[in-house]
């Protein structure tokens, strides 16, 4: 008798769009445009200046998986982006999980793009882009954060594969650009002095904006006494952040985001 061969099932991929617009109405910020598919999802807490709240309902992403954001602050508007937890990049098969983001700020409205902790698993692979265009005298805030492996539990990410970059444009100028390639035994790369020097987290804070270059002091001063350093490139404000655990990491970048924003966080980031 001969049989048909029987062909495994293909693996699940996630995918996931979130396109959001938002305008100036009166004293308020207001929803322009509001879609999203897939595992992306977007809440909206009311307020004067609207915050967004994103969340995957696929629980992480794994290889294979792909998100997409775009968001726009329409003139005069002001937002704050966020996530409703730390994000998780899972062990990859074969091709890499893929994160785009795009972000445009127009004349006079305000942005600050405040997620929360990317986690990565040891075997991940994730292949992410970040990019934001500014426009006029936008004002914009943003930081990404970076967690090698579940500390707590003592994962140690000897394989993984990382791609990320972060672009940001003024008018079509390009201000700064970051790349970060890491590939293979992810632990030793970070134990090199000039990479990590034994650091399981990594953040990085960058901003611009009319009188963003007044800030550094206040910035240097809520990351004394850190792993850390802030300066100002011409037209950007940057800090990178180093620490040993997720914990001291998420204690330094709440403390000099809130200097900068002269603000609380978000509540999601109080938990």
């Amino acid at each position: 008798m001969n049989f048909m061969p029987v062909q495994p099932p293909a693996a699940q991929r996630a995918q996931g769009q979130l396109d959001l617009a938002f305008i100036q109405e009166g004293a308020r910020t207001g929803l322009r445009r509001f879609y999203q598919q897939g595992c992306l999802k977007a809440r909206l807490p009311r307020g004067l200046s609207t915050e967004v709240v994103a969340l995957n309902i696929s629980g992480g992403i794994a290889g294979g998986d792909a998100l997409q954001i775009e968001l726009v602050a329409e003139a005069g508007a002001a937002v704050t982006f966020t996530t409703q937890a730390a994000e998780r990049i899972y062990r990859a098969l074969d091709e890499p999980a893929r994160v785009a983001t795009s972000l445009c700020v127009e004349p006079g409205a305000r942005l600050h793009y405040l997620p929360q902790e990317t986690i990565l698993f040891d075997g991940f692979s994730l292949a992410r882009e970040l990019e934001v265009e500014l426009h006029g005298n936008a004002e914009f805030l943003g930081v990404e954060s970076l967690i090698f492996g579940r500390l707590a539990m003592g994962e140690v990410i000897r394989a993984g594969n990382l791609r990320d970059r972060i672009a940001l444009r003024r008018d079509g100028k390009l201000l700064w650009q970051d790349i970060t390639r890491l590939h293979g035994d992810i632990a030793a790369q970070l134990d090199r002095p000039g990479i990590a020097a034994g650091a399981r987290t990594v953040a990085s804070i960058f901003a611009a904006g009319p009188g963003m270059v007044e800030k550094l002091p206040v910035l240097r001063a809520a990351l004394a006494g850190t792993s850390a350093g802030a300066s100002w490139s011409g037209e950007v404000l940057l800090a990178r952040i180093l620490a040993p655990d997720s914990a001291s990491l998420r204690a330094v970048v709440a403390r000099a985001l809130q200097a900068l924003r002269g603000a609380e966080l978000p509540r999601v980031w109080q938990g």
